[in-house]
């Protein structure tokens, strides 16, 4: 079966054809692959192409696809069971790692996704403090769930869509542009005594990559201490992907609540939050916020996630996946540079943006400003040629530790023709 095939018989019975809206392409006009395996740094379609992976299952895969150490202890963990709906000591083995690795958790619990964590959080919050108002910032994704659809990044800035969200949700979430320190000032005079958290990204990784600047966390920190608001780190993307310690440990800030996803679970349905334990212990079965979920703390999920856990807490892993991001970004700005086309990149450990525009973007204003119809004739020659790319020019990319010297300096050979194609179109 072909590519073709493949997603006009899954357009019959899913929606779009896709199970994430990203997946189909829409944004890059083209038509999606369909995966059949993967291995180390590479995705082979149902065609058998084989092409270089700088999506890396969106980042959750950060020790190469079918590792071979997490694939021995994933087999051994499939013989005992699937699931059991009791708790196992494998729950908190995996607690306990992510307590030691991020010191501002102190309790964590175990969820099946992002989105489910966030959501989760955000009631935590509320029953915490007591107060309505949840702050998040323009152009950043925290999962499907109603209230963060506001304003969000990621598939939903693209499509600018968010129908079915009731305005008496809405209207409890508050939005101020990421980086604006004068708008967060505003809000929080505003509302300030009745916001229950702020919800943020150290490094926003849904309209593309976006650093914070020094003032903006330093007001959010003062703000959210001052006014009696919880903290809410969304490392979903960025937790044991940019450091070890997560996005957090790279500012230098102390959150009341954390989530992760993607890296934590290694590929498979797992995510989590936590925090500080006054406020995780508000959590039913102790206290009165309620959160439950049947595959919570799945046995497979948690075995994936402490593997890959393992493997990345090895000497010299960071600096590895650090020196592979910096040599994409700096290749790719150099060639870019030589054939005059109007582009920049940015990274952080294992996270980079490459953005078609003069200069690097502080919010998703700016980040929409990027040349779209560039992106998209960059993005399906590199297909073409063998490298995947996000498909939409609003997504961070991703590398893993089995991508190598050869095969970035390949990548980059590679966009050298693009650029060039470009410069000359």
């Amino acid at each position: 079966m072909s590519n073709f095939e493949a997603f006009k018989l899954a357009k019959r019975y899913i929606p779009g054809g896709v199970n994430s809206p990203v997946r189909s392409f829409s944004h890059v006009d083209g038509l999606p692959f369909f995966t059949g395996k993967a291995k180390k740094c590479f995705l082979y379609d149902i065609e058998d192409n084989k092409y270089i992976d700088y999506v890396c299952s969106w980042g959750a895969n950060i020790v190469g696809h079918a590792n071979h150490s997490v694939n021995q202890r994933l087999s051994g963990a499939i013989k005992k069971g699937y699931s059991f709906g009791t708790p196992t000591t494998l729950e908190t083995t995996l607690a306990e790692t992510i307590c030691a690795l991020i010191p501002s958790i102190e309790k964590v619990r175990l969820v099946n996704s992002g989105t489910e964590a966030v959501m989760a959080a955000i009631r935590l919050a509320r029953g915490y403090t007591k107060r309505p108002y949840i702050l998040k910032f323009s152009g950043c994704y925290h999962g499907h769930s109603d209230s963060m659809l506001v304003s969000a990044g990621s598939g939903v800035a693209a499509a600018d869509n968010y129908s079915g969200v009731l305005e008496d949700i809405a209207k409890n979430t508050l939005v101020v542009d990421y980086n604006q320190t004068d708008g967060l000032s505003k809000i929080f005079r505003n509302y300030g005594e009745n916001i229950a958290g702020v919800i943020f990204e150290p490094f926003a990784g849904n309209m593309n990559l976006i650093f914070p600047t020094k003032n903006f966390i330093e007001q959010l920190v003062s703000l959210s201490k001052q006014y009696g608001a919880l903290l809410i780190c969304d490392e979903v993307m960025t937790g044991f992907r940019v450091a070890l310690g997560g996005g957090q440990s790279v500012l230098g800030i102390t959150p009341d609540i954390t989530i992760l996803g993607k890296v934590v679970g290694g590929g498979m349905p797992l995510a989590a939050f936590g925090g500080k334990a006054k406020i995780m212990n508000q959590l039913s079965p102790l206290g009165l916020v309620y959160q439950a979920g049947t595959l919570s703390g799945n046995p497979i999920a948690v075995t994936c996630g402490l593997a890959n856990l393992d493997i990345i807490q090895s000497e010299g892993f960071y600096d590895r996946l650090s020196s592979l991001t910096r040599r994409l970004t700096d290749g790719l700005i150099s060639s870019s540079q030589k054939h005059g086309i109007k582009f920049c990149a940015n990274y952080i450990g294992g996270l980079f943006g490459i953005h078609f525009q003069d200069e690097l973007p502080n919010n998703l204003k700016q980040a929409q400003s990027a040349n779209r119809e560039v992106f998209n004739n960059f993005f399906h020659f590199m297909l073409r040629h063998g490298v995947f790319f996000a498909p939409s020019m609003l997504e961070a990319g991703f590398i893993n530790i089995e991508h190598t010297e050869l095969i970035i300096d390949r990548t980059i050979r590679i966009a050298d023709k693009s650029f060039s194609r470009l410069a000359f179109n």
